[in-house]
């Protein structure tokens, strides 16, 4: 609902509140002539003074004074309202015990005191008062609420493409390492390597910048890299993964696994020593279900190449887009480091 359509609704909703209190005495009165006049000095007169103060503060007291923490001048000058308005409110009530009540001592007698009138009429010209300070400062909140969720979600959207520009290099200086590795040992294949890698960066390039994207999409990228990556081994290093055949698709975040599928393989292949990565994923209904278990080999301090950009950043989207739906877990078990990745879409 944009800012015109709120104006609208909230002038509605003031004309219809008017209108049932307005309306209320009438019905009450059972429409009896002599009732009707009661209605009129001693039930519609007030509360069109009534309104007059309320929106004398709706407008302009409250934002001029009470919120610009002029609050004395805000008392001032309802004082000055709802004197005024009592005075009017009680010659009125005169003219009408004047020229519709008969007088003689018996009427006098229990005629009410001027000064009760006072009393109850300041009470009850000050409830306007407070109400309008109630439905102010809750639109107020109730506006300063809508701009903060306005900030934090332009926030959230710059963050995240900060992360997407941040994914993206870092993926691509990732594979043009593994290529480097591959020139001087197997020239023919790095030169698949380069053609599989320009079809990854196809994907990552035209396919991703959506918000979301088919999870059947993101599980073939996924496969493509693992199998690019399954170049640069030897047979001491078994790869293995499992992905569901989808029946119904899913719509995911792009991207959002390669981070742990990186990390496996910066961190759970030897040169000297046989590794072991498996990858698997499970769906049920509209939660996935992923996994990675590989040899846990961690880089030494000198070694740059496992900075940990990429889990950072997988963890902060994970946070930003799946907040209260995802689970993360990562534990080393004899020898083997395994992470657990659930989530609800």
């Amino acid at each position: 609902m944009n800012f015109k359509q709120n104006k609208l609704l909230i002038g509605f909703l003031h004309i219809m509140i008017w209108f049932v209190l307005f309306m209320l005495p009438y019905l009450l009165s059972s429409g009896q002539n002599q009732a009707i006049k009661a209605v009129l000095f001693f039930s519609w007169i007030p509360l069109f003074l009534y309104s007059i103060i309320f929106y004398c503060n709706y407008f302009v007291l409250i934002e001029r004074f009470l919120f610009s923490k002029k609050i004395i001048w805000f008392v001032i000058a309802n004082l000055i309202l709802i004197t005024l308005f009592i005075w009017a409110n009680q010659s009125i009530k005169e003219i009408f015990f004047d020229f519709h009540v008969p007088h003689n001592d018996k009427n006098d007698d229990f005629r009410p005191s001027k000064s009760l009138f006072i009393y109850s009429d300041f009470i009850l010209f000050s409830v306007p008062v407070v109400f309008s300070i109630a439905v102010k400062t809750t639109e107020r909140w109730i506006k300063t609420e809508v701009e903060r969720k306005e900030a934090v979600t332009i926030k959230l959207e710059s963050e995240l493409q900060h992360l997407k520009y941040q994914l993206q290099p870092h993926f691509f200086f990732n594979s043009l390492n593994n290529i480097y590795s591959l020139v001087d040992t197997s020239p023919e294949q790095a030169k698949q390597t380069i053609h599989s890698l320009s079809k990854l960066m196809r994907y990552l390039l035209y396919q991703t910048n959506d918000e979301k994207v088919s999870l059947k999409s993101e599980i073939q990228f996924i496969i493509n890299y693992i199998e690019l990556m399954k170049l640069r081994f030897t047979e001491n290093t078994k790869i293995e993964y499992d992905f569901p055949v989808l029946k119904t698709d899913l719509q995911v975040v792009p991207l959002l696994f390669i981070s742990l599928i990186e990390n496996a393989f910066k961190h759970g292949v030897s040169a000297s020593q046989e590794s072991e990565i498996i990858f698997k994923m499970a769906i049920d209904e509209n939660r996935i279900d992923f996994s990675i278990k590989n040899h846990n080999f961690p880089k030494t301090e000198s070694d740059k190449s496992g900075s940990g950009i990429g889990l950072q950043n997988m963890k902060k989207r994970l946070k930003l887009l799946y907040p209260d739906k995802h689970e993360f877990t990562a534990t080393v078990v004899d020898g083997f480091f395994i992470v657990n990745l659930t989530l609800e879409t």
